[in-house]
């Protein structure tokens, strides 16, 4: 019997695969980035045929190094960056246009219009989400209209659309060669485009964006006892069931086994990702929260969470390697902002791409306030740490007016999670302690955990929880006094972003 279960995850600056015991214990990996296409200000896209080069080579790599076959694996999951959008050509496999990252903000005008004539209650009520730029379905509109050629091949079906868990799973099963056009309620729940009731696409969502239906993929369960399909022997060497879809967060709850309702995770990657699981009961957000599946596996019930969902937040530390300089590496930011005891007074609120969850505010852009000649940029990394941290607090208070819940503890994972200032900060700022898991990288871990469950790998939730264990947990240590106050500064800051560009 195969001993190990492999997972593609396909982020927004890397795509990795791994492969796991049944123990849920990191056996292998490879990881490789992929270019940042930056066109203007606002806009950015992937390009989908460098990803999919990266996710042969990186599976390749891992097992190869491991020295495993396909015969060593029992299933095959996959987790991607959500809401990226993608078009491209049955018949050629070719792409009609550059990925549109979830980030990208240049659908600002759709959204506000969905908003403005009224449409944007029935999205909320039936899709889960407001109108916003970061979701899929603003995306295929502006394709369909922007780029020359798709309207006409997607009326005559030969235009298709996926995030990229769809992407690679077509690719994976052969492409045009009897690729398998199919996504998982998880990723459907993320373009505005399907019914969070009857987890099917919506008809008049659907019109409400120009989008055929023709386009749109298949939606199976995120565990599928009947696999999707088989990986095409020239990528592993042999059939290997692809059994397991996730977007990225919804993977990361799994992986953090927060199967009861009032469990919690947050995500700490290029943005954040919190999500509080409400099991089979759909609540709708009253505070700026997302409803959104949490997984459906096999025939049961789908499963719910609330989800805030916050646009920049590893990146911002990103930016100051990147554009400002200041740092080389991401793990010099932790060194850096020791070197001061706090802020001195200085506030970042990085609203690149506007600011989402609990604010939804196309119209804010990034600041910097409460600058003085005493400030270096220590201090400035210090705040970007604060800001990611204030930011989570910002969504941990708007789930506890939705749900009544208040956390006892929140379950932490993703990059930033090394960074161990920035979690003492988190307990700090939340006034709960934070615990992190042995196995950190728990988005690829939820994809496996998906697919082996659907084969029989793992039989029970109840099996996956015996695998998760603590490494280290932080408690607050500040004053009520200094958590208020804190807060009650950020939140000025936040205030200072509103209207500095113009939506219409």
């Amino acid at each position: 019997m195969a001993d190990f279960v492999g997972a593609l995850d396909q982020g927004t600056t890397s795509t990795r695969f791994m492969v796991f015991d049944h123990g849920g214990n990191e056996v292998a990996r490879h990881q490789l980035e992929h270019e940042q296409i930056l066109p203007r200000a606002g806009w950015v896209e992937h390009n989908p045929t460098e990803i999919w080069e990266r996710t042969r080579a990186v599976i390749q790599t891992t097992l190869n190094r491991a020295g495993l076959g396909h015969a060593d694996l029992a299933a095959f999951g996959i987790t991607n960056q959500r809401e990226t959008t993608l078009v491209w050509d049955r018949r050629t496999g070719r792409p009609f246009y550059n990925a549109i990252v979830w980030q990208d903000t240049r659908t600002d005008r759709i959204a506000a219009a969905l908003e403005r004539d009224g449409r944007g209650e029935t999205i909320r009520h039936r899709a889960g989400l407001p109108p916003a730029t970061y979701f899929s379905g603003g995306k295929i509109q502006w394709i369909l209209e922007n780029v020359d050629g798709v309207r006409a091949a997607a009326e005559r079906g030969d235009a298709v659309f996926g995030n990229i868990d769809t992407w690679v799973l077509w690719n994976l099963t052969g492409g045009t060669d009897g690729g398998v056009h199919v996504t998982d309620p998880t990723n459907a729940s993320r373009t505005m485009l399907m019914d969070l009731e009857t987890l099917d696409w919506d008809e008049e969502l659907l019109s409400f964006f120009g989008v055929p239906r023709a386009m749109l993929p298949e939606i199976k369960p995120s565990s599928a006892p009947e696999p999707y399909g088989v990986t095409r022997p020239d990528v592993l060497g042999g059939e290997v069931p692809l059994s397991g879809i996730l977007g990225d967060q919804q993977a990361a709850t799994v992986g953090q086994v927060c199967f009861a309702p009032g469990e919690a995770k947050n995500t700490y990657g290029t943005g954040n990702f919190l999500l509080l699981n409400t099991g089979e009961e759909l609540v709708r957000s009253q505070a700026g929260m997302l409803t959104t599946v949490c997984y459906k596996f096999g025939e049961d019930a789908p499963v719910y969470a609330l989800e805030g969902s916050i646009a920049v937040t590893g990146s911002a530390v990103q930016w100051l390697r990147d554009q400002l300089g200041i740092i080389s590496g991401a793990a010099q930011s932790e060194a850096l902002a020791r070197q001061v005891d706090d802020n001195g007074g200085v506030y970042f609120v990085p609203a690149f791409s506007g600011l989402f969850a609990p604010y939804w505010r196309s119209d804010a852009r990034g600041a910097i306030v409460g600058l003085s000649r005493y400030n270096t940029n220590a201090h400035l990394a210090r705040a970007t740490l604060e800001s990611i941290c204030y930011q989570s607090r910002d969504v941990v208070e708007a789930m506890r007016t939705d749900s009544g819940v208040d956390l006892d503890v929140l379950k932490v994972d993703g990059g930033v999670t090394a960074n161990e200032l920035c979690m003492q900060l988190q307990a700090d700022i939340l006034g709960v302690p934070v615990s992190r898991p042995v196995v950190a990288e728990t988005t690829a871990l939820g994809a496996a955990y998906a697919a082996g469950l659907a084969t029989g790998f793992w039989t029970t939730t109840d099996e996956l929880r015996s695998n998760w264990n603590q490494d280290k947990r932080w408690d607050p240590t500040w004053t009520d006094r200094q958590r208020r106050d804190g807060y009650a500064n950020w939140k000025k800051a936040v205030e200072r972003t509103y209207g500095w560009v113009d939506v219409h």
